[in-house]
């Protein structure tokens, strides 16, 4: 008899009925996907909250030996905590902001590669945490270094080539796109 457990940790603190929209690279954010109040005390014109949320089952025997595994990892947007202020904003921002977006869903497809990699062992559900963590904490400094380097949108070349990196490396991992 094998029995299954699942386990979902998710990267930001959402609550259970709360929209996202998932990553689709035929589907771009628009302005009207923001939907939380602007922060008017704030520096930022605009926020994007995305992030990666993470899943997976364990089965074992019923000697509690590890016989499989599966998970499921999706790059997603979430709306009522996204915001932007209509009057500071244009479309070059919301290119800076769809970036944020698509740095979430390289990071899902780096976390799929490495899962992939991964052997069926009694370790695995601490491997499969390990990667999370490490995941997180590549994908915080790559968002914070974009910001930085890019003057949160103020420098176009910096933006520019931002832009193809992103594209460059996506490509680079298509094979663990997101299907949503």
């Amino acid at each position: 008899m094998i029995r299954i457990f699942l386990i979902i940790c998710c990267l930001l603190s959402v609550h259970k009925d709360e929209p996202t929209i998932s990553w689709n690279e035929f589907q771009l954010l628009s302005w009207a996907d923001f939907k939380a109040k602007p922060i008017n005390s704030s520096s930022a014109v605009a926020i994007t909250a995305s992030g990666i949320t993470f899943g997976f089952s364990i089965s074992q025997t019923d000697s509690k030996q590890v016989v499989g595994f599966t998970t499921e990892v999706f790059a997603h947007f979430y709306p009522e905590q996204s915001w932007y202020k209509i009057e500071a904003t244009d479309s070059h921002i919301l290119g800076h902001e769809q970036l944020h977006f698509d740095i979430t869903e390289l990071f899902a497809r780096k976390f799929r590669q490495r899962i992939s990699q991964l052997m069926i062992s009694n370790n695995v559900r601490t491997e499969l945490k390990e990667i999370h963590n490490i995941i997180n904490t590549e994908l915080s400094k790559m968002q914070n270094k974009y910001d930085i380097e890019t003057d949160h949108s103020r420098n176009h070349g910096a933006q520019a080539s931002w832009k193809l990196f992103i594209t460059k490396e996506l490509h680079k991992l298509s094979k663990y796109k997101s299907l949503d």
